[in-house]
């Protein structure tokens, strides 16, 4: 949908632009013309590059609020998408490192809670084994008397491994959204500033090449950037998924093992 949208308004350009091309011609005057073959035997003079007017500081500087409210917002999106990124992929590395101290250390302590003493007290897995060993010793209670204890500790594990899932899982929308509506966005400002550009030269009377051409390819810059802010954020959000997956086999196996554990002392008698 957008390459169809995209090549209507790059096919609008070109048709404009072959429009316009013999109107100039024509507009060639003979002196002009004879200025022209006199001064090709002469020595070639550098020329000074002149300055782009179309581009994307300029449409910072003269550019509508519509205009400059889309590139903010597509803006706040590439930020908020490679924060997001930046600070989940440090939080499932820690994670990960921290899967594996616990499957070599955890398991090998004389107690549970001698294990959850060695680990981080910011630590998803502490948090798990904190939580399984509560509800291993207090159930207690009307209600959760007409639950086995089994039942019990696996509610809460399931629990506490889904909270510490959805807190790995969050930011992943924001960057799913993004994705998805920032090619859009940038649509829009594109379409936008075609409409200003026209409206502009209608109004001007002035249909040459240089009125048409240069607010056209200004207003296509806004389909780069949509395209520049949509690309990080879906790659970003396919690689975190992936992490998270691999990730959180790891702490369903801890919370498995520590089940298993857990129901081991308790038949046995120990605590």
């Amino acid at each position: 949908m957008i390459s169809r949208i995209s090549g209507l308004i790059a096919a609008i350009a070109f048709a404009a632009t072959l429009a316009i091309s013999p109107v100039q011609a024509q507009d060639v005057k003979p002196a002009d013309a004879a200025a022209s073959v006199a001064v090709e035997g002469a020595a070639p003079v550098a020329v000074k590059e002149a300055e782009n007017p179309y581009g994307l500081m300029a449409m910072i500087k003269h550019g509508d609020m519509v205009g400059k409210g889309v590139l903010a917002l597509l803006a706040l999106m590439s930020m908020g998408s490679w924060y997001i990124l930046i600070t989940k992929l440090w939080d499932t590395k820690k994670l990960a490192d921290e899967a594996k101290d616990v499957r070599v250390t955890f398991f090998k302590k004389a107690s549970l809670a001698e294990g959850v003493k060695g680990l981080a007290e910011a630590s998803a897995f502490r948090y798990i084994a904190a939580a399984a060993i509560d509800s291993s010793e207090h159930h207690e209670g009307a209600l959760t008397e007409n639950i086995d204890r089994n039942t019990w500790v696996t509610m809460n594990i399931d629990r506490a491994v889904t909270e510490v899932n959805a807190r790995i899982q969050g930011g992943l929308s924001f960057l799913a959204t993004v994705g998805s509506t920032s090619p859009f966005v940038g649509l829009f400002g594109t379409v936008w500033g075609i409409l200003q550009a026209l409206t502009a030269i209608g109004i001007a009377g002035q249909a040459s090449i240089d009125k048409v051409a240069g607010p056209v390819g200004e207003a296509l810059i806004m389909t780069a950037i949509g395209l520049a802010v949509a690309v990080p954020a879906v790659l970003g959000y396919n690689w975190l998924v992936t992490r998270n997956k691999a990730v959180m086999s790891e702490v369903r196996a801890f919370s498995a093992d520590l089940h298993g554990v857990l129901m081991g002392n308790r038949q046995s008698g120990k605590h």
